[in-house]
């Protein structure tokens, strides 16, 4: 069989792939060159010549994090409700996100990082991804949707209600079978609560 090309985009999504794979299954501790070229079939020195070291590699992972929830809050349809697309980007898109890539949630959303300057690294595909939710929020906002509160904030809240209700469904915190309830309910609190005025004094 012949040796695949080692820097070609298909090589580097496959390394990527088996990464998150070995991840997954037994932790960012077990990520190493050798383990991730021998999974692929390839050579360490394709895994150097792709990603420069094992933290460039978790810098990739976390990259594609964030570049995956982008991806998927663009390809949500627009309906003329702003406020129930706003719901159905945390449900449809980060809830699903985090239970189908719980690694890259980790990696990228909670910062679970061998060194927390790697963050640097895939700081930008961060920022594209909030720029996409914070589209949706300003939907709302000129909706009349959100009071007071700037588009950045509101992108903030929302994010943050996400990123804590994955970790409570990621270890087993939410009832089973009742998991997208207990999402939309809280995420349809939390967007119609950003009509009303900020509390006093905040």
């Amino acid at each position: 069989m012949a040796r695949p090309k080692e820097h070609g985009e298909h090589i580097a999504a496959a390394l990527l792939e088996a990464a998150e794979q070995i991840v997954e299954a037994d932790g960012l501790d077990a990520l190493t060159v050798r383990r991730i070229a021998k999974e692929v079939g390839t050579t360490t020195r394709a895994v150097y010549s792709v990603f420069g070291s094992k933290d460039g590699l978790v810098v990739a992972l976390g990259g594609r994090a964030f570049d995956l929830l982008r991806e998927h809050i663009e390809a949500l349809p627009a309906t003329p409700d702003p406020a129930a697309d706003l719901v159905e980007a945390g449900v449809s898109v980060f809830r699903l996100f985090a239970i189908e890539h719980p690694s890259l949630f980790k990696i990228g959303v909670q910062r679970a990082l061998p060194a927390p300057g790697l963050f640097a690294g895939f700081r930008a595909s961060a920022e594209r991804a909030l720029a996409e939710l914070e589209a949706l929020v300003g939907r709302l906002a000129a909706a009349g949707g959100i009071c007071d509160r700037t588009v950045r904030d509101a992108a903030r809240g929302f994010h943050s209600l996400c990123e804590g209700l994955a970790a409570m469904e990621l270890r087993g915190a939410l009832p089973v079978g009742d998991e997208v309830r207990i999402w939309r309910d809280a995420l349809t609190a939390l967007v119609q609560g950003f009509a009303l005025p900020p509390p006093a004094g905040r």
